[in-house]
C-alpha cells in the first residue's frame, strides 16, 4: 500500500480537528511508536493519534477507512514479533490514555477495562477486593496489548491464557463501526465465538477498546521456591512428572544454566549456576505445604538438590522480579549487543525431546542464547544475544530460530506459544496450519477489512 503525501496530509487536517494536540506528527513521537521490543527494523507511523474513549476510536477509524490510511493499534510497546512496526506508514493509534477500570464485579468475579490498563495497575486496584488477574507476561504490558497477541505466561500451567480469561470485548471495526463480542455469562452458546476471533488478531481485524476479563480469589498461601538440578534433562522429567501427577502447581519456570549466570549477574541472586526451577504453590496452607512436599520428592527422584521455598511476599516478589528480568539479564551478558527473542510451544510428552536438540544445537554455536520456559505447558524461549549489525551473527540467529521452529512443528507443536505472529513468524504460519487454515483466515480478513487498513503487513 502506498499512500501519498497529499493523502496524509488531508487525513492529518482531520484527524487534528478531532484531536487537537493529540494528534502528532513529532518524530520522535512517530519512532517512538514504530517498533517495539523485537529485532524488527523500526518503522515509524506518518500520524499518532492519542484516543480517550470507545468514540474517539471510532472516529479516528473513519477517516482512516475514508483515506484508505493504515492503522495500527499501539499499546505498551513490549510486543516481541514487530506488532506494531508502521511497515506501510498510517497511523498509530496510542491507547495509552484509554486506562480506565470501569467495572468490578466481586461477586460474578469479573472486571472491564480499558485497553491501555496495565495488568500491574490492575491488580494493585483489585488488591482490596481479595481478587486478582493472573495472566502475567512478565511485562508490564496493556490489558488490550495482551488480548491482542492472546498472552501467556509464568501462571498459564494453572490459571490458563489470555483466551480462557476473556469473557468479552468492545471491538472497532475497519469501517469505525463498534461492536461488543458478548456479554458477562461465564458461556454462551450464541453464534460464533466472536470474542475468540479477536483475541490473538494482533490489530489485523479491529481496534479493541474495552475488554471484560474473569478474576480469581487471591490464595489464602502463596509459596515459592527454587531448586537445582545436575542437568536440563533432569528438570523437564520433573517438570512432566509433576505435571502428570495432577498436582495444581500454580507456576513452575524453567532457567538453564546460562540464564542462571545472568540472573545471578543481574538480578543479584546467588543461585548454583545449573538448570533451575522456580516455582509457585497456591492455596491453603495446608495444600500449599501438601503441593511443595510433593514436588520436593519428585525433584530429589531426578537429582535435585538445594530445593529452598518461602512465603515471604518479599522474597517471593524478588524472585518473579529476577524471573521476569531474564530477558535484560541475557542482554547484559554482552556489552552493547541487541537481542532476539523467540518461542516455540510442543506436547509436554515432547518437551525434554524439543530442549534436548535445542541445546545440542546451541552447544555447537557461536551465539549466547540463554533459554526460558514455562514448562509446565510446554512452552519456552531463547534469547539469542548478537550484534544485529553483524551479518554473520543475524544469519546464524535466523538459522537456529528456523531449526528451533522447524522442530517444534514436526513434534505437533507450534512456531510461538505466546509471542504471536506479528512479522517474524509468518513465514512459519503455512507449515504449520496448512494452506487451507491460513486461507481461511486471509478469506475473514479480507471480509471484515477489504481495504487492508488494519495493521497490514501483519499475520497474512
Amino acid at each position: 500500500m502506498s499512500v501519498s503525501a497529499n493523502v496524509i496530509e488531508n487525513a492529518r487536517l482531520e484527524l487534528d480537528e478531532l484531536l487537537g494536540d493529540r494528534c502528532s506528527t513529532a518524530q520522535s513521537v512517530r519512532d517512538q511508536h514504530g517498533k517495539d521490543e523485537s529485532w524488527h527494523i523500526a518503522c515509524p507511523p506518518d500520524i499518532v493519534c492519542f484516543a480517550q474513549n470507545t468514540a474517539e476510536v471510532s472516529e479516528i477509524v473513519k477517516i482512516c477507512a475514508k483515506y484508505k490510511l493504515p492503522v495500527i493499534p499501539f499499546g505498551g510497546g513490549t510486543s516481541l514479533e514487530g506488532h506494531i512496526n508502521a511497515v506501510e506508514g498510517g497511523v498509530s493509534v496510542d491507547l495509552n490514555q484509554m486506562n480506565e477500570i470501569t467495572a468490578v464485579n466481586r461477586e460474578d468475579l469479573d472486571c472491564v477495562v480499558q485497553p491501555g490498563v496495565r495488568r500491574k495497575q490492575l491488580n494493585e486496584f483489585l488488591r482490596d477486593t481479595g481478587l486478582f488477574f493472573p495472566i502475567d507476561p512478565g511485562a508490564d504490558a496493556t490489558i488490550g496489548g495482551m488480548a491482542s497477541t492472546r498472552a501467556s505466561g509464568t501462571n498459564a500451567v494453572r490459571y490458563g491464557t489470555m483466551k480462557d480469561n476473556i469473557l468479552s470485548l468492545t471491538v472497532v471495526l475497519p469501517n469505525g463501526e463498534i461492536i461488543k463480542t458478548g456479554g458477562r455469562a461465564k458461556k454462551s452458546s450464541a453464534g460464533y465465538d466472536l470474542t475468540r476471533l479477536y483475541i490473538g488478531s494482533e490489530g489485523t481485524l479491529g481496534i479493541i477498546t474495552e475488554i471484560t476479563l474473569k478474576l480469581y480469589g487471591i490464595p489464602e498461601a502463596i509459596a515459592a521456591a527454587t531448586v537445582s538440578f545436575p542437568d536440563i534433562e533432569s528438570a523437564i522429567q520433573s517438570v512432566i512428572l509433576t505435571i502428570q501427577s495432577g498436582i495444581p502447581i500454580a507456576r513452575i519456570e524453567l532457567l538453564d544454566d546460562v540464564q542462571v549466570d545472568a540472573i545471578n549477574k543481574y538480578s543479584g541472586l546467588d543461585l548454583p549456576v545449573q538448570a533451575t526451577l522456580f516455582l509457585e504453590f497456591h492455596g491453603s496452607e495446608n495444600s500449599v505445604q501438601e503441593q511443595s512436599e510433593m514436588v520436593d520428592g519428585i525433584c530429589q527422584d531426578f537429582g535435585a538438590k538445594d530445593f529452598k521455598w518461602t512465603t515471604q511476599a518479599e522474597d517471593r516478589t524478588r524472585l518473579w522480579q529476577a524471573r521476569h528480568d531474564a530477558a535484560y539479564a541475557a542482554k547484559a551478558l554482552r556489552v552493547g549487543a541487541s537481542m532476539w527473542a523467540t518461542d516455540v510451544c510442543v506436547p509436554i510428552s515432547r518437551l525434554s525431546d524439543c530442549i534436548m536438540q535445542t541445546k545440542e544445537d546451541l552447544d555447537k554455536s557461536y551465539l549466547i542464547a540463554p533459554l526460558v520456559g514455562h514448562v509446565g505447558d510446554g512452552n519456552f524461549h531463547l534469547a539469542f544475544v548478537l550484534d544485529m549489525d553483524n551479518p554473520n551473527e543475524m544469519a546464524e540467529a535466523e538459522r537456529l530460530n528456523g531449526r528451533l521452529i522447524e522442530r517444534a512443528l514436526s513434534m505437533d507443536g507450534t512456531c510461538t506459544g505466546e509471542h504471536g505472529v506479528g512479522l517474524g513468524k509468518k513465514k512459519y504460519l503455512k507449515s504449520e496450519l496448512g494452506e487451507g487454515a491460513v486461507g481461511v483466515m486471509a478469506t475473514l480478513k479480507a471480509a471484515l477489512d477489504p481495504d487492508n487498513i488494519m495493521n497490514p503487513g501483519k499475520i497474512i
